[in-house]
């Protein structure tokens, strides 16, 4: 089973995650009805990633091949063969749609707002994999797009409204990881020698300012989201000073990225980092005491 798991690009799901973020900042997430909504929200939209991802690698299997990294994908490698891998990208769609009319019966509710984000997001990500991924800053830009439209999709499946500095922090947030991945494509083709159409119109140095923008643009947006009469009435003045997790969270994002020169996707680096590790620990750790023990 672990190379169907590589090839829906299982690890990756945990950017679905982001489906939560409404259910989560708006204290509801002990709501059993909210928080079962949520779960068909992340499955749905985590196999719609899937089917894509299979697209993707299958457009770029003689690119993966010839990738120090990309060839051990089951579609380069061969271990899945193309046929498979079809049957695959259609079973997939063919079950997302069943589970959003079946959550659509099972809710008793009209889900088409979700189910539009949900088709916008493929449609996106077709574009993306056969063009926009060649153009610079559309291709990062849309990336980012794909996490909006993830806490899009968890608001439009519980009802759940989403505050405007939300949805600014997580296109920023996602900008950040979008880069970081850039940055270390381009160290890597500096080191093999071998590039590829998509790193065009980007090289380190525009990477490393694009970068830190970002990262203060996030940081900002964070900062005026605490900050945002709403939130300081939904939880407490003190919620201000979760801004000290999030700035040495990304303080140790950059150290990684350029200082240590760390290649890897910023996914990766979440998993093996123990200090980012223990700061995101930290910082759920509070909000939930806000939330829930606020008195």
């Amino acid at each position: 089973m672990k190379k169907y798991f590589k090839l829906l690009r299982v690890e990756q799901w945990v950017k679905n995650l982001f489906v939560f973020v409404p259910l989560f900042f708006s204290g509801n997430i002990k709501n059993l009805d909210l928080l079962t909504k949520s779960i068909f929200a992340f499955i749905i939209f985590s196999l719609a990633a899937s089917v894509v991802y299979i697209l993707n690698d299958y457009n770029d299997i003689e690119a993966d091949r010839q990738h120090p990294e990309k060839r051990r994908r089951p579609l380069a490698s061969g271990a899945i063969s193309k046929p498979q891998a079809i049957g695959i990208f259609i079973g997939l769609i063919a079950a997302d749609i069943a589970l959003v009319f079946f959550a659509q019966t099972y809710f008793h509710e009209n889900l088409w707002k979700f189910a539009t984000i949900v088709g916008f997001y493929f449609v996106m990500n077709v574009a993306y994999t056969f063009k926009l991924k060649h153009v610079p800053i559309i291709d990062i830009s849309i990336i980012a797009v794909g996490f909006v439209l993830r806490v899009l999709a968890g608001g439009y499946m519980t009802g759940i409204s989403i505050s405007q500095w939300a949805i600014l922090l997580t296109f920023v947030l996602a900008l950040v990881l979008a880069i970081g991945k850039r940055r270390g494509e381009l160290i890597n083709a500096q080191v093999s020698g071998k590039t590829r159409k998509a790193l065009d119109g980007y090289n380190v140095q525009f990477a490393d300012i694009a970068l830190s923008i970002s990262v203060t643009l996030a940081i900002m947006c964070y900062l005026m989201f605490t900050l945002s009469p709403e939130v300081q009435a939904r939880f407490h003045e003190r919620v201000f000073y979760t801004v000290i997790f999030v700035v040495f969270a990304f303080l140790r994002y950059l150290q990684q990225t350029l200082v240590y020169n760390r290649t890897e996707s910023p996914t990766k680096i979440v998993y093996r980092d123990r200090y980012i590790q223990i700061t995101l620990i930290l910082w759920v750790a509070t909000f939930l005491i806000q939330i829930y023990f606020k008195k």
